[in-house]
């Protein structure tokens, strides 16, 4: 049977039962539409966060009593530096200071720009700055929330921090952060490590934590384990650990969504095949004139998986673009706060396209088959039947 009459009974049959299609067209891309929307909101926060790890130093360490974070004295971080293997060595400051109690808060950064691991970390976000004007009088760098706040509350271009002595710091506004940065700067408020200690009620002997580096990967364990044992009330936190952490968060949230839309998927195919197994007398008829002019039963089952690959490949198509659309380009609204929560400063994150064609190809090939599958079983047993019965 030639390619040309073959495809063109295809069209024809495909235009036959137009409406039929396209209902099953329109609740398969609604089912790919909202687990591709999940998986693309979960791969674009996975990648940024893991971006932003990058730079982050590889030990930080706290001192911990009970659930309660307690000032770091600076002599840690020169006791830490003496281990043999660790590098980059730094003390940090930072902090949340509540703008009401119980109420929204802004992350306190102190940046020491003359140490560089304490700048690396941060150098993307303030690339760009005139570093040395800024450093020149009382100024702040800014996260699009803190902006954002700061208009809603009167405060457009300076704001006045109460000190935990009782005393006023008032900043003025010096730049705000990019929307690129609003996924880990939101909310965060860079000044000036001394500013900072000020802020947050620290002496200058203080620090929030020490974070270190160790270059050798296989030394990692020794030297947590030197650094655990140095003070009873000290906790060390690794950047594998912090990975781990945002992982779990992810797939967790990713997985949950993942195993409803197996759930709805095997309904789907379920009904599909409860729809396809009561076949209408007149395609039980049609099927059985093919076979009476001669179409064998390998000819019937391939009308029938190009005419279900046509629904498949569209249904996917339009599923996955629509989706992108509505995750990159609308910001994934609704849907990405369960993956954000309800967040502190009002936020709205830009989402970075990134797509993960190994899992896109895995939900393509569980929806086909299963489509496929629940279409062709029934279609096979009225083609190996007589054609006389399939007419009757």
């Amino acid at each position: 049977m030639g390619n040309n009459p073959f495809f063109h009974f295809l069209a024809l049959s495909l235009f036959a039962e137009r409406r039929k299609h396209l209902m099953v067209v329109g609740l398969s891309v609604v089912l790919i539409f909202l687990l591709a929307s999940t998986l693309f909101i979960s791969s674009s926060l996975q990648h940024s966060l893991r971006s932003a790890l990058v730079s982050e130093p590889d030990f930080v360490v706290q001192r911990v009593r009970g659930d309660h974070l307690l000032p770091v004295p600076l002599d840690w971080a020169d006791e830490i530096a003496q281990l043999h293997g660790v590098d980059r060595v730094a003390s940090r400051v930072w902090g949340r200071y509540y703008t009401e109690p119980k109420g929204s808060f802004f992350l306190i950064v102190g940046i020491d720009f003359l140490e560089d691991q304490s700048h690396r970390a941060l150098s993307k976000l303030v690339e760009g700055t005139d570093l040395r004007r800024f450093l020149s009088g009382d100024e702040m760098i800014v996260g699009q929330g803190v902006a954002r706040w700061m208009r809603s509350h009167f405060y457009p271009h300076s704001y006045n921090f109460l000190t935990p002595e009782g005393a006023f710091v008032k900043l003025k506004l010096f730049k705000v952060l990019p929307r690129d940065s609003s996924l880990v700067a939101d909310d965060m408020v860079i000044v000036p490590i001394e500013t900072a200690r000020k802020i947050l009620g620290l002496s200058p002997e203080e620090s929030t934590d020490v974070t270190f580096n160790v270059p050798n990967d296989d030394e990692w364990s020794n030297v947590e384990s030197k650094v655990s044992a140095m003070h009873y009330d000290l906790r060390v936190i690794s950047k594998k650990e912090t990975r781990a952490a945002y992982d779990r968060i992810f797939n967790y949230k990713g997985g949950f969504f993942l195993v409803l839309f197996l759930i709805v998927l095997l309904a789907f195919v379920l009904i599909l095949y409860q729809r396809a197994s009561q076949v209408f007398s007149r395609e039980k008829r049609s099927i059985g004139i093919l076979r009476a002019l001669g179409w064998s039963i390998r000819d019937v089952l391939s009308l029938k998986l190009y005419e279900t690959l046509v629904i498949v490949v569209s249904s996917f198509i339009l599923g996955s673009v629509a989706a992108y659309f509505y995750v990159f380009s609308l910001g994934a609204p609704l849907l990405r706060q369960i993956f954000l929560g309800a967040g502190n400063l009002a936020s709205a994150p830009r989402l970075v396209p990134v797509l993960d064609f190994s899992v896109l190809s895995s939900i393509f090939l569980l929806y086909g088959v299963s489509f496929i599958a629940a279409v062709l079983l029934p279609v096979w047993k009225i083609a190996v039947t007589d054609p006389k019965e399939a007419m009757l």
